[in-house]
């Protein structure tokens, strides 16, 4: 095959191909008198099962898991990259579910009718969310939770609807969601149907771990491919550049 049937068949550009063997992810091609490249069955299939593993575990883990089928065939380095990956994934979903059972619990607690010594300090808040008070302050820089000060010295200090949304954003950032994507919800958050927006986003978690999980399956069946492949090609026919 030649760079553009690679490309066509999986989806990709040609210069996507190129850089893929020039990452390891494909064996080096041979080549003809004039210089052409020439793929094999071996590289077709090694860009398939990229393009799923990177689906299901990103880009990086994904070539470090198909470099290593052509650096080490016949050794476990495969078997525990994919077990590992698929291990991330499982404490995802534990992380997720504790999560949901967080989160429900926590937008039920009432706020109305506290007084104000109610209030936490920094300190007090990350003693009870088990956190550094450098992440509360963190949270305040990047606006997800941003608590009154004192009038007269300044320190920050937290109503309790403030400490409510400092335990939803830490059990969020416990289930995975970054920093941009809570900054964008967290005043979604802070309206009327707070525990509907919850119950959404952990949702959309959810459907997004089953995505990675099934890309990830099918990733592990197109690398069984390239590692039969590789088990039966001499190494000259599939490196020979």
């Amino acid at each position: 095959m030649r760079t553009v049937d690679v490309a066509r068949r999986a989806g990709y550009s040609v210069q996507q191909v190129r850089n893929l063997e020039h990452d390891g992810v494909l064996p080096s091609a041979t080549r003809t008198a004039k210089g052409y490249r020439v793929y094999g069955e071996i590289h077709l299939q090694s860009v398939l099962a990229y393009r799923a593993l990177a689906a299901g575990t990103g880009p990086t883990e994904a070539k470090k898991i198909v470099r290593a089928v052509h650096q080490f065939p016949t050794s476990q380095v495969v078997l525990a990259l994919v077990d590992a990956a698929h291990a991330r994934l499982d404490a995802e979903r534990t992380e997720l579910r504790q999560a949901k059972e967080a989160a429900q619990a926590i937008s039920g607690e009432p706020v109305e009718d506290v007084r104000a010594s109610d209030a936490m300090s920094v300190s007090e808040l990350a003693a009870a969310l088990g956190v550094r008070p450098s992440t509360l302050r963190h949270w305040d820089a990047e606006e997800l939770v941003v608590p009154d000060r004192d009038p007269v010295r300044g320190t920050r200090r937290y109503t309790p609807a403030q400490v409510r949304d400092a335990r939803i954003v830490h059990q969020l950032r416990k289930a995975g969601y970054r920093i941009a994507p809570l900054r964008a919800l967290m005043p979604e958050l802070r309206r009327a149907r707070r525990s509907e927006d919850v119950a959404s986003a952990l949702t959309a978690r959810d459907a997004n771990i089953t995505a990675r999980s099934k890309a990830l399956l099918d990733g592990a069946a197109a690398l069984s491919a390239v590692l039969s492949l590789a088990t039966s090609v001499p190494a000259s026919v599939v490196s020979d550049g």
